[in-house]
């Protein structure tokens, strides 16, 4: 059997029983090392769940996922996914895989950022698509986001959005030269993605654009390790956003739509200034 495991959002022990259970009784463990992080390291993890994991790279598990379903028949495998196997990113190849070698499968549930960002007040069912905000580079600067959080905000919903993170990357001259050398990881401020949505605001007025759903004054979120004992909420104009400090990693974004009172009420407890919200309740 291959078991896709959720491990929560915050540390070790926000596993599930049931989880906690099927991983002891795994012939092979893989965490999945590149889509999220928690608060802990690997180590901290294997001490808690009394099993040695294997480390499971995006390269592995798209172009090596068969070494993962090696003796699944046999034995049982585990796949560990921060938050939920099926939240944030999806892993249905892998499930897809199992089935075409005649593997079954069961998927163990846990929180995710889907729903546990509901932690700021807002209404999950107000959220609209979620859309991911990329690093920017010098020669690749990316504007779909920007155009889905416009697209959710004329429809009145809020959009979550997940920011990016890099981990076991080339750089280019190190790709192009065939050398397995990696960059050090990079994970996406709340600050960062604010810069680059007002970079885009401000780029569409210079091209004549008067942006009507996007502006330094709008009303956005800042998350930062939701799920964890130092999680940190505060909320505020996406000017504000590019300043607030939020600490370490993960951090997501959240731009509001259409707010009800009882989400504004909400948002005051986290807010950088109380005096934004009080103008928009009268």
């Amino acid at each position: 059997m291959l078991y896709l495991i959720g491990l929560g959002l915050g540390d070790a022990k926000d596993i599930t029983v049931k989880g906690l259970e099927v991983i002891k009784q795994c012939s092979r463990v893989y965490l999945e090392a590149y889509t999220s992080i928690l608060t802990v390291g690997k180590e901290a993890l294997e001490e808690f769940y009394g099993k040695e994991l294997i480390l499971a790279d995006r390269e592995t598990v798209e172009q090596e996922a068969d070494t993962i379903l090696k003796g699944a028949h046999q034995c049982d495998v585990a796949f560990l996914v921060v938050g939920d196997p099926f939240g944030a990113t999806t892993h249905s190849d892998l499930v897809l895989r199992a089935v075409k070698l005649g593997v079954p499968y069961t998927v163990i549930h846990n929180a995710s950022i889907l729903n546990a960002v509901g932690c700021c007040g807002l209404q999950l069912y107000n959220f609209g698509e979620v859309v991911s905000v990329v690093f920017w580079t010098d020669t690749w600067k990316p504007e779909s986001f920007y155009d889905k959080i416009a697209k959710n905000r004329r429809n009145g919903m809020h959009t979550l959005c997940l920011l990016d993170i890099k981990v076991k990357e080339q750089s280019l001259e190190n790709l192009m030269k065939g050398k397995k050398i990696y960059e050090p990881p990079r994970y996406m401020s709340v600050n960062q993605a604010a810069e680059q949505l007002l970079a885009i605001v401000q780029n569409r007025r210079l091209q004549g654009e008067e942006p009507a759903e996007i502006a330094e004054n709008t009303v956005c979120v800042g998350l930062a390790r939701v799920g964890a004992v130092d999680q940190k909420i505060a909320s505020g104009t996406l000017q504000e956003m590019t300043t607030v400090a939020l600490g370490n990693p993960l951090h997501s974004l959240i731009i509001t739509g259409t707010l009800h009172p009882l989400e504004l009420d909400m948002l005051k407890l986290f807010a950088v200034d109380k005096s934004i919200f009080e103008h928009m309740a009268e």
